[in-house]
């Protein structure tokens, strides 16, 4: 199959019929010149329909366009791969709320604060995490595919797509370099803007060089896929959460799906890994990069009074930064790529969407390594998807596995879909320690009756790692199952359903999921947090009465893990959570019923397949 007027091979000397492109195993072929000096690179404002800066004039997105000549195309029309991006420009050095104080506490900020409670925002952090990780995962899939290594993605993609015939768009997200408008970390503004890239490469809206002469996108096809990592990985997400006309693809790399769960986790104030005490306001603070250093600082100053550090709640603020909301008007397939040790970006985001995507009949393929926040599939499995779904070749990927993950050996196993369809949740009882000890893991009905209530002390000053390796310790409660005798595969989200009461109206709540090896030594596999105040609502606080008991339900970040033979499958309770969760002063207890709290694992083959790796 060809486009119309496109030939599927290059055409012979003196021929009529245009250049190319040339499609080989499903795969677009770099058949056009890979010189740069052979390009066209052009430089334009797209024009949006949003005056988010308020100077009474539409916001303008800048853009750069590298493409092929068309006395080497001979006409060809091109699709392209494109990225929009706040990090262009860099970033500003920005300082962190300060974590240090009780919950609930209204403290704010101001002018000139300075950082007690985590990092300041290293302008280069972002872009060595994303390289480290695309880097170890590019390389570890395209060994597996037989293709030897290649550059990973991070922020150009001419070398791998202009030679087979595509264009490339990279977008200054609003407020950052060129472009002018306000950052608004995730706000509609941001998705509008670099939707209207997408409207101009359909002629749906104007755009002008330097010069203020309008320019046409005369030399593309308009179907477009949009690509990235991160914050760039997000905005795929948004855009195509609009329906817009003419995007067809996406690959959403370590991508956001709903912005409340980046900062936030079931009403608790929760960090993105390595980043402590980071908000929206200061994201948007960091991307703030246009020339203008004034004109946005109202809209900055709203962000840090909606986004709400006191409560946590979920509210209009983060309603509009959800694209869950509108994930029934995704018609782009979707091509999902995350770390599984991503604590960035975490895999609830990747989850939440691919799960959505597959239930509205979306085109949809997820990619799961074992690298941390970056990481894409191979370019041959992104050109299968690109050379599907932009030049409209049928080469099957649709009918392929839908799941492609990387095992702890670091092998690429394909499995139909994801997570594993035989996966089942499968409930475990709470068998309370002695004198601090793990307590048992267990498929035992513990017994019924006089509550079995065992105390966990608050001290933020303890790190989970330390916790979840401690022999004993007052400030965490453990659980561990019998050693394995076969491995267990769990492919999913794992739950805790806890009954609890606290001594003081606030707590924090932690759970990890722990693998102990053969020697004890604890790995966190995954973890997730609570606010008791948010127990019936994550957009209402509800106070906590001291003494009285509540059932606290605690959805752990979603994962795919295999549990070796001879290991153990632990669960380890505590209260704040130093690298995640506000860190109040030491002290407050927080009292379990074990007789009435359970562990859900996803575990592949359910509890038959638990029971018989457990002897």
């Amino acid at each position: 199959m060809t486009l119309a007027g496109v030939a599927a091979g290059p055409a012979p000397a003196g021929a009529d019929t245009p250049v190319g492109p040339v499609f080989q195993n499903g795969m677009a072929q770099p058949v056009f010149s890979s010189n740069r000096n052979d390009w066209i690179r052009e430089e334009v404002w797209v024009e949006t329909p949003i005056d988010s800066d308020g100077d009474g004039r539409n916001d303008r997105v800048h853009a750069e366009v590298t493409r092929l000549r068309e006395t080497e195309t001979a006409g060809l029309r091109s699709p392209v791969v494109y990225e929009a991006s706040p990090y262009y420009a860099g970033g500003n050095a920005v300082a962190n709320h300060d974590v240090d104080h009780e919950l609930h506490e209204a403290r704010r900020p101001g002018k000139g604060w300075l950082n007690r409670g985590g990092p300041v925002k290293d302008p280069a952090a972002d872009e060595r995490l994303t390289a480290a990780g695309a880097a170890e995962a590019a390389e570890t899939a395209d060994a597996a595919a037989g293709t030897g290594p290649q550059p990973a993605i991070s922020t150009s993609h001419e070398a791998n797509w202009l030679p087979r015939g595509f264009a490339v768009v990279h977008a200054e997200s609003l407020g950052s370099g060129k472009s002018d408008g306000c950052p608004t970390t995730g706000g509609r503004n941001e998705t509008i803007g670099a939707k209207s890239v997408v409207d101009w490469l359909n002629g749906r809206a104007k755009a002008y060089d330097a010069s203020g002469r309008e320019v046409a996108a005369t030399w593309t096809t308009g179907k477009v896929g949009m690509i990235g990592t991160s914050y760039n990985g997000t905005l795929p997400n948004a855009v195509a959460s609009t329906g817009v006309e003419g995007l067809e693809a996406i690959v959403p790399i370590s991508a956001i799906s709903n912005w409340y769960d980046y900062y936030r986790a079931n009403g608790a104030v929760v960090a993105p890994g390595g980043y402590q005490g980071e908000d929206a306001d200061v994201l948007a603070e960091y991307v703030y990069t246009r020339a203008d250093r004034q004109i946005c600082r109202d809209v900055i100053e709203d962000l840090a009074e909606a986004q709400d550090r006191v409560t946590g709640d979920y509210n209009a603020f983060w309603d509009e930064r959800n694209y869950m909301n509108d994930v029934s008007d995704v018609h782009a397939a979707v091509l999902v790529a995350h770390g599984l040790n991503d604590w960035n970006v975490k895999t609830k985001h990747a989850a939440q969407w691919y799960e959505a995507l597959k239930a509205r009949g979306v085109p949809h393929k997820i990619y799961l390594h074992q690298g941390g926040h970056g990481g894409s599939p191979s370019v041959d499995v992104l050109n299968r998807w690109f050379t599907r779904y932009l030049w409209g070749q049928q080469n099957g990927v649709e009918n392929d596995p839908r799941a492609l993950v990387q095992r702890e050996d670091r092998t690429l196993v394909q499995y139909p879909e994801w997570p594993e369809p035989s996966a089942a949740d499968t409930e475990l009882n709470l068998a309370p320690g002695v004198d601090g000890a793990a307590g048992a893991l267990t498929l035992d009905r513990t017994r019924q009756g006089k509550p079995v209530t065992e105390t966990i002390v608050d001290d933020a000053t303890k790190r989970a790692q330390a916790l979840a390796d401690a022999a004993t310790s007052p400030n965490r409660l453990a659980y561990k199952s019998g050693a394995l005798t076969g491995a267990v595969r769990l492919s999913g989200t794992p739950r805790v359903s806890l009954r609890m009461s606290f001594g003081r109206p606030a707590a924090n709540v932690t759970a990890l999921l722990v693998d102990y090896d053969q020697n004890g030594k604890a790995k966190i596999v995954t973890r997730g947090w609570t606010d008791p105040q948010n127990r019936k609502s994550v957009s209402r606080t509800e106070p906590v009465k001291p003494g009285t008991p509540y059932r606290i339900d605690v959805d752990l970040q979603p994962h795919d893990y295999v549990f070796a033979a001879g290991h153990r499958i632990g669960v380890v309770l505590l209260s704040s959570d130093y690298e995640y969760t506000v860190r109040p002063a030491p002290g407050t207890t927080l009292h379990l019923d074990t007789t009435k709290s359970t562990v859900t694992l996803p575990v592949v083959g359910g509890a038959a397949a638990l029971e018989a790796a457990n002897g």
